[in-house]
């Protein structure tokens, strides 16, 4: 049997461990089986990769076998993000799209995205039609596919440019940073900036697969540099980009970090209120409940789902939805791509800033004076799948009316893991107090748990995650 598992956003390996030529090969069968089955094989199918080690390679490997069972091919001819993969697949009519990418993972992951025909994440039910042929043998074909290789950032690229207010970015007079993190979006927001004549500073944009001394997520402690750099540059704002450039994160003019929820929060006010756009908002369950808020102020429809982009693309493409997004960084606008895509927001976080003629700091600030102050944190615990399965089995043993971190559990919620909502007593004197939740949710591909928390304040936060983190390791 296959030791490949797609989780929430393909599949993800250790190079030379189980991410070798072969496994993809068997990753690319998988595919290749799908495309033939479900799809209009002729349209041909979409690959490009990202600044890891060997992604170029295992990108014409995935090629050379789709090209095998007759599907053309049209692999990409330099680095490319996620997002401008995802749109190719779409404006070219594809049948489908391979990113060689582990997105955010440290340096030693590689991975096999899957992206449908209308340029975004695999649905649920795709990706389980997938993995049902990852140990099927595939016949070649009596024709084999072309393979062609091309560029598919520049029509990207213009799309986004058109997406976003330029002109207005550039009379704001606001200084932007962007930190790739050495990812596929180096080079996208400098040569925009610099045709737009937009002040900017890119950082860390030069191709480095060992990603040196960072994972390349866009949160702490891998920006710290970023916080700094920001401020020693004079810049307004920084916006980073993370391995594939499809999430975002964010430092204000004084260093701080802005989180993915608020810059969500951010966006969705934004479209609503400016803009002015029609449609429903979709989070993640473990985003931050302030979107309820702004959802609810302009009479907007709000859907919770499981975590996992995939889930806000299934919801894109089956009801009317404006925005969705998940607490990782990837936010997806419905009129551009029903993907993530964190060139684009950082992009729009710029226009949001010169429409409202307001820094990223004081955007933040004007967000949690009006819905109330949501502060938010989370630990991953890198423990055994014993010790995993043992704190969610104890976490789903609790009941409303019980007791955690001091505070009575007033509704416990299992949409995608454990989440506890508390009687917080520290929050009663705070106006327009944000909700107290925390969420474990294990990983289903990693030795890996993951503790979330939001409350009304960072100390509220910070002592909530202390006492799960010992109820977690209590065996």
């Amino acid at each position: 049997m296959s030791v490949i598992k797609f989780g929430t956003d393909g599949w993800r390996g250790i190079i030379a461990d189980d991410f070798t030529h072969e496994n993809v090969r068997v990753a690319a069968r998988a595919i290749a089986h799908y495309v033939l089955s479900e799809e209009d094989a002729a349209k041909g199918v979409c690959i490009g990769w990202d600044t890891r080690f060997k992604s170029q390679a295992f990108a014409r490997i995935v090629g050379e076998v789709l090209a095998e069972a007759g599907i053309p091919v049209l692999l990409a001819d330099r680095i490319t993000p996620t997002p401008a993969l995802s749109f190719a697949v779409r404006e070219r009519g594809a049948a489908g799209g391979v990113m060689i990418t582990s997105s955010h993972n440290p340096a030693e992951w590689n991975g096999v995205k899957y992206k449908a025909s209308y340029g975004g994440s695999g649905k649920p039910s795709i990706i389980t039609a997938i993995e049902t042929y990852l140990d099927k043998p595939l016949d070649a074909a009596a024709e084999r596919g072309l393979i062609e290789e091309v560029d598919f950032n520049p029509p990207y690229i213009a799309a986004i440019e058109k997406f976003a207010d330029l002109p207005a970015i550039k009379a704001s007079g606001y200084r932007f940073l962007h930190d790739c993190m050495y990812g596929a979006g180096r080079g996208i927001l400098a040569g925009i900036f610099k045709r737009a004549e937009i002040p900017f500073v890119e950082m860390r944009s030069e191709i480095n697969p060992a990603f040196p001394g960072i994972n390349p997520e866009p949160i702490l402690p891998h920006i710290a540099e970023t916080q700094v750099r920001v401020q020693s540059e004079k810049c307004d704002a920084g916006f980073i980009t993370d391995g594939d450039a499809d999430r975002i994160g964010a430092v204000d003019e004084h260093g701080n970090v802005v989180d993915a929820h608020k810059i969500f929060a951010i966006l969705l006010k934004w479209l609503l209120e400016t803009k002015q756009w029609p449609g429903e908002v979709t989070r993640a369950f473990n985003t931050t409940k302030m979107l309820d808020r702004i959802a609810a102020k302009h009479g907007r429809k709000l859907h919770e789902h499981g975590i996992g982009f995939k889930y806000v693309c299934d919801l894109m493409l089956t009801e009317d939805i404006l925005i969705g997004g998940e607490e990782s960084g990837g936010v997806g606008i419905k009129r551009h791509l029903p993907e993530r895509d964190g060139l684009l927001n950082s992009l729009l976080l710029a226009n949001v800033m010169a429409d409202e003629k307001k820094t990223l700091g004081q955007l933040v600030a004007s967000l949690q004076e009006e819905f109330g102050e949501h502060q938010y944190g989370r630990i991953d615990m890198h423990i055994s799948d014993e010790l995993k399965r043992s704190a969610i089995r104890r976490a789903g043993a609790t009941k409303v009316g019980d007791e955690f971190a001091g505070m009575r559990v007033l509704k416990v919620e299992t949409l995608d893991g454990i989440k506890f909502f508390l009687e917080n007593t520290a929050c009663a004197d705070k106006p327009n107090a944000a909700e107290t939740w925390l969420l474990l949710r294990a990983s289903g591909t990693e030795p890996l748990l993951r503790v979330y928390c939001e409350s009304c304040s960072v100390e509220s936060v910070a002592e909530v995650l202390k006492v799960a983190e010992k109820f977690v390791l209590a065996a």
